[in-house]
């Protein structure tokens, strides 16, 4: 599922008042989703285009990296990037 050119950019969503971490969205690619799967009891959901394309990954709580790299594949560029700028509180090592 190498074909679609990569996007990469991430999106942090924090509380206005602590600071905290509520959500990271990974952006893969860009595209329109086409199926969403659920990870890890609905920590982290994944969404994919209509070729089977990774778009995005989304944590809505902490996941562990080895997850998120099963959700990647064979995708380096895309493990790379998540290892580069995934916020620790959300990917505890």
């Amino acid at each position: 599922m190498k074909n679609g050119k990569h996007q990469f950019k991430i999106d942090i969503e924090t509380d206005d008042e602590t600071g905290d971490i509520l959500a990271v969205y990974f952006q893969i690619r860009k595209g329109k989703s086409a199926e969403v799967r659920e990870f890890c009891d609905g920590k982290a959901f994944a969404d994919y285009n209509n070729k089977g394309e990774l778009l995005g990954i989304e944590l809505l709580a902490p996941c562990r990296l080895n997850l998120l790299d099963r959700i990647v594949g064979s995708e380096p560029k895309a493990k790379r990037f998540i290892k580069r700028t995934a916020p620790r509180e959300m990917v505890p090592a």
